[in-house]
């Protein structure tokens, strides 16, 4: 299936979830913001499925001062 992360066209498996994806970015899900679709997802809500036509834009927490 296709969707798009972070304005860019990405090819994934059927059923990959947000959690998957984030995983796939090496990154933590506990660590950053995801929106789907123009909206932000709670960190409960990462197992759910992606679906073709999908939008996910993914942003990491940056500490500093």
């Amino acid at each position: 299936m296709t969707i798009i992360v972070n304005g860019e066209s990405r090819e994934l498996e059927e059923g990959t979830t947000l959690r998957a994806l984030v995983g796939q970015f090496k990154l933590t899900p506990e660590k950053v913001a995801i929106e789907l679709n123009r909206r932000l997802v709670r960190s409960d809500k990462y197992d759910t499925p992606l679906k073709t036509g999908d939008q996910v834009e993914i942003v990491t927490f940056v500490g500093g001062g």
